[in-house]
């Protein structure tokens, strides 16, 4: 057995992994970074990076086939799976390679191999006890299913949808949340017959239910069957077709099904409990600082309860070493972390939704707006519909953002600063935003909220 010694230790490659690593060192500490895959974790490769390139091609897709109808003759003559696949592979082999340079040129020390936490604090990898004066924790999640359904053949979860060699005739996907909204947006655009099964009353049921009720209409005019708030019941398969009833005894049929009910805190078999770090329901319990229960052992990203997300993680992570070196950073909460659904179209949020800010604040303390995409030229362009609508309280700050359509998701970072820094609309209405750009839809429900709208009656 051989002991190393470091500042950090830090268990988990991924997303809040790596950047806490690189923040680690650059702050002039001592890192090792374990991991038994590759660096980069799900997001990188099964996860974030690969599936949105997949809604990349399908975008392309989309474009083609309807190029017509702007004036440009163009057809689409098929889907090429290898093709779509060497794309997709290429973007995240290059990523890698980068992501690959970035540790090294810190002075990262990577051991590959799979962790357990020990006393100490330490890891243990095979023989060798990789000791840190600090250890952070930031193990990731996995596909969940349900009990019941058994994951093979042709029951897959998102991993397994993206190494499919096939495009398919007709899948279910059960899951109505971001991962499975997205793969049948995917799946649709490349010609496939698709239905989601969500046993709750709407798609991205913790959207604003305005955004939700938009998207299931996008989905209809797109020919995305959905059946809601029935739950599943059971599958069957068979070599060649899966069968899934619902409680209402209806049942479906198609090539595939897609298990897309969220996922779970990777934590089990890895020494937490043993070694004094508190779980609840596998997820890792932290206080406001992302301290565990155990000394000087941290936990950051989808183990720690809340938004699992790629770039709450990343931020935790920056976090915790900023913590351990003493900095006393600013921890976001995840109320002001921005979500983005990538379908088509895009789903965008930060903030409350409407609901949430009337069970806060009272139906007699907030006002909402809506603002329709319909009166925005560059959404007009580009051929999408959609909504943006601003949540406030009355006479007060904004307390949530919400968007749908296309390509909203690169607007959602000024929400978040509306609402991180507590604006009011009256605030906002003054800045210029450029023309024509779909910017000008946020401008113009600020411009609303704060009694002086400019294109709206």
């Amino acid at each position: 057995m051989t002991d190393h010694t470091f500042d950090i230790v830090v268990l988990g490659g991924g997303s809040g992994g790596y950047a806490a690593a690189l923040r680690a060192a650059e702050l002039g500490k001592s890192v090792a970074l374990v991991e038994k895959d590759k660096v980069g974790g799900t997001c990188l490769h099964r996860g974030c990076i690969p599936t949105k390139a997949l809604l990349h091609a399908a975008e392309v897709a989309d474009v083609a086939r309807d190029a017509a109808s702007i004036g440009v003759r163009a057809t689409l003559d098929g889907v090429d799976p290898d093709g779509v696949r060497a794309y997709r592979e290429g973007i995240v082999a290059k990523k890698y390679k980068g992501l690959e340079g970035l540790i090294k040129a810190r002075g990262i020390t990577v051991v590959s191999g799979a962790g357990v936490l020990e006393a100490g604090p330490a890891v243990r990898v095979g023989d060798d006890l990789y000791r840190g004066a600090d250890v952070i924790l930031a193990t990731g999640s996995y596909s969940r299913t349900l009990p019941g359904v058994e994951i093979g053949g042709r029951i897959l979860t998102s991993e397994h949808a993206l190494e499919l060699s096939e495009i398919p005739e007709r899948v279910i996907v059960l899951g109505g949340g971001v991962i499975g909204v997205e793969f049948a947006s995917v799946w649709r655009s490349f010609g496939v017959d698709v239905t989601i099964v969500e046993a709750l009353d709407h798609l991205v049921p913790n959207e604003d239910a305005a955004m939700s009720k938009a998207l299931e209409r996008a989905f209809r005019r797109r020919g995305i069957a959905y059946s809601l708030g029935v739950r599943f019941a059971g599958v069957t398969q068979t070599s060649d077709a899966v069968t899934v009833s619902l409680e209402n005894g209806t049942t479906l049929e198609a090539d595939y099904l897609l298990v897309a009910v969220g996922r779970g805190p990777v934590t089990s078999g890895l020494g937490y409990e043993e070694n004094g770090v508190t779980l609840d329901r596998g997820y890792v319990t932290t206080d406001e600082r992302l301290r565990t229960s155990a000394d000087h052992v941290w936990a950051v990203g989808d183990i720690v309860p809340g938004l699992q997300l790629a770039h709450r993680g990343f931020q935790q992570g920056i976090f915790a070493a900023e913590e351990i070196a003493g900095l006393n950073p600013v921890l976001v909460p995840d109320l002001h972390i921005p979500k983005v659904t990538y379908s088509h179209p895009e789903v965008a949020s930060v903030g409350l939704t409407e609901a949430q800010a009337i069970d806060a604040h009272g139906a007699a303390g907030v006002v909402s707006y809506e603002y329709n995409l319909a009166g925005n030229g560059k959404s007009e362009i580009i051929g999408t519909s959609g909504l943006v609508k601003i949540v406030r309280a009355k006479e007060g700050p904004v307390l949530g953002v919400h968007l749908v359509g296309d390509r909203v998701g690169e607007l959602i970072t000024e929400g978040q600063l509306a609402v991180g820094w507590e604006a009011h609309p009256e605030d906002i209405a003054p800045f210029v935003h450029a023309h024509p750009t779909q910017s000008e839809a946020l401008g113009e429900a600020f411009l609303a909220l704060a009694g002086k709208p400019l294109h709206t009656l």
